[in-house]
């Protein structure tokens, strides 16, 4: 039987030998329900449905001991502010739209950590490649001529 996100939020925390808080709870669930890369307000919000108050302090500080902890990802993409996700274990890159600012998951090219080579000397140790691509999405790419929607119009959204 699966256990519902609070109660599994709260095993997961025990089992990284963190404390566990109602805060720390919301924020994980929060994180592992929101679809893609939400950003801190978002991720505030949700989880204020659970906690009632939740400062935005408080939202950074539990996204940081859980990131340190190794239970979710921070992405900081240039140009954007820091976006979430489950930390899952595996190597991927992200494409970010420019019209629409989404950011999808994309598969590294070779699979296993790093996913490239560089051309360093051998006393350098690289354990992660992060890539991010840009470009445009397929929704906006179909509906660039239809909208007329700048990139500057989604950006101000």
């Amino acid at each position: 039987m699966e256990q519902e996100p609070m109660a599994r939020a709260a095993t997961r925390l025990r089992d990284a030998q963190l404390r566990v808080t109602a805060q720390r709870m919301a924020v994980l669930s929060a994180v592992d329900e929101l679809p893609g890369h939400p950003d801190v307000e978002a991720i505030r919000t949700r989880a204020q449905q659970v906690t009632g108050q939740l400062s935005l302090q408080a939202t950074y500080n539990v996204l940081r001991v859980l990131t340190e902890a190794g239970m979710i990802r921070c992405t900081q993409i240039a140009g954007l502010p820091a976006r979430y996700e489950p930390e899952r274990k595996d190597n991927h890159h992200h494409f970010v739209c420019r019209v629409c600012g989404d950011i999808i998951d994309v598969e590294c090219a070779v699979g296993a950590a790093p996913c490239l080579d560089a051309n360093l000397p051998a006393s350098y140790r690289i354990d992660e490649a992060a890539v991010t691509f840009w470009g445009t999405c397929e929704r906006c790419a179909s509906s660039a001529g239809t909208s007329g929607e700048s990139s500057g119009d989604a950006e101000r959204r």
